[in-house]
């Protein structure tokens, strides 16, 4: 089952996803602890993934379950040059699906077709809005298990430590090489709330 592919789950998916009995998933639902809707006409649950996230987050249950099939990575980067080439490679050396934009606004459509696990974002867009894409996903309960990895080229040692602080789950300072990228990414991906 692909998570990022539904924006609502049943009982026995739910389930599957915190490693309980579907009857356990009802009574959560039924106490209202976690919410969803019934199918009118009918006694079947379903429970928006969003809700479910939030569910998880607030009673500790690891986000390890919404995680599965290949890992979808999405690169914001304005050097399209650059975007396509890492995705050649990465294409050839990992199972990752990868996608690119040029912009916060073509990013922000993105993540609403494609819902990434991971994204890398050059922080220091044209446009200005690589901060604004951060703020955007941290903000989207559809993206809350999406991790960030910041990429630049004027990273300190100081503004990597500020990065985590900012909501970022890594950092990679340009020129990189594509095992740093790969260990970023799987770094990210290995990390549970």
């Amino acid at each position: 089952m692909n998570l990022f592919e539904k924006d609502v789950l049943t009982t026995g998916e739910v389930a599957k996803i915190c490693n309980v009995a579907s009857r356990t998933v009802s009574k959560w639902f039924d106490s209202g602890q976690l919410r969803g809707y019934r199918i009118p006409g009918s006694k079947d649950r379903r429970i928006p993934v969003s809700s479910l996230i939030r569910f998880m987050k607030s009673h500790g249950i690891p986000l390890d379950g919404l995680m599965s099939g290949n890992t979808r990575l999405l690169i914001v980067d304005e050097d399209v040059e650059v975007g396509h080439k890492l995705m050649e490679i990465l294409a050839e050396q990992t199972n990752y699906e990868v996608r690119i934009s040029s912009s916060a606004f073509e990013a922000g459509i993105e993540c609403e077709r494609f819902r990434p696990h991971v994204m890398l974002v050059d922080i220091h867009l044209a446009d200005g809005n690589g901060q604004a894409v951060r703020k955007v996903v941290r903000e989207n309960d559809d993206l809350q298990v999406t991790k960030l990895i910041a990429m630049s080229g004027k990273l300190t040692d100081g503004q990597v430590a500020q990065l985590q602080h900012q909501g970022y789950d890594g950092s990679l300072r340009k020129p990189f090489s594509v095992r740093q990228v790969i260990d970023a990414i799987e770094g990210a991906n290995a990390v549970v709330y």
